[in-house]
């Protein structure tokens, strides 16, 4: 990777036209890369927000985002120092510092098809007989580790009968009549036919933690700038916060 000073010489030689443009990237400070890892839709709401303000208040940043990189996954390369950021879940392993940035009620996905979706909420417990569609257990994914957590909440264990890496694919098989999915509430953006997302019944329902995490020994000078950025544009959610 261009060292800071490699870049700044870089745009010092840039055409005459190209120079205002460079002088703005100077004087925004920090100038490098950053590599940051998402994957599901709770992250996927956040990601444009921090994106879009890093991209105006720090243009010296490139910005490299590696998709379908759930919890677990980024959590290892963040340690391995081979991510500088990620979208995760709690707990985080030691070494690695998080800040919670958002906050995720769990729904349930459902063919629309189904007699529940005409409900305003659904009692887990009535889904216990039902075939469930998730994430590979291999990924690591925190939706999956939620899903199965608030289902042994309500006394049951899923029974999974097909899974898929993404948040487009999952619910394409709820549709198809495969299974029934648990999501986080922002996946009720993704709109597909013949889908429904209803919420949990119950005044405990399940909360998924989106937490924006690093390698607490990273020096990087870029993603201390992104991190500035973050604060002020996905600042810290609280307990309360829905």
């Amino acid at each position: 990777m261009p060292s800071s000073a490699g870049n700044v010489l870089i745009s010092r030689k840039a055409p005459v036209a190209d120079r205002g443009a460079a002088d703005r990237v100077l004087a925004s400070g920090a100038v490098g890369r950053v590599a940051i890892g998402s994957a599901g839709a709770g992250s996927y709401s956040c990601l444009p927000v921090l994106s879009r303000a890093v991209a105006t208040e720090r243009p010296g940043i490139e910005l490299v985002l590696r998709g379908k990189t759930h919890a677990g996954e980024a959590l290892g390369q963040i340690a391995g120092d081979t991510l500088d950021l990620g979208f995760v879940s709690l707990p985080v392993r030691r070494g690695i510092t998080a800040r919670v940035v958002r906050r995720e009620p769990l729904l349930v996905a459902l063919p629309d098809s189904h007699p529940p979706a005409a409900r305003t909420d659904i009692p887990l417990t009535e889904r216990a007989r039902e075939p469930f569609v998730t994430f590979p257990a291999s990924r690591g994914s925190a939706v999956r580790e939620a899903m199965a957590q608030a289902c042994h909440d309500a006394g049951f264990v899923p029974r999974i009968v097909q899974e898929a890496p993404d948040v487009y694919t999952l619910p394409a098989l709820v549709g198809a009549g495969v299974g029934v999915d648990i999501v986080v509430a922002s996946a009720d953006a993704i709109r597909l036919d013949q889908v429904c997302f209803r919420p949990l019944a119950g005044p405990d329902v399940p909360v998924l933690p989106i937490a924006l995490a690093w390698r607490t020994g990273n020096r990087s000078a870029a993603l201390d700038a992104m991190l500035r950025v973050a604060e002020r544009v996905l600042p810290t959610s609280a307990e309360s916060d829905r």
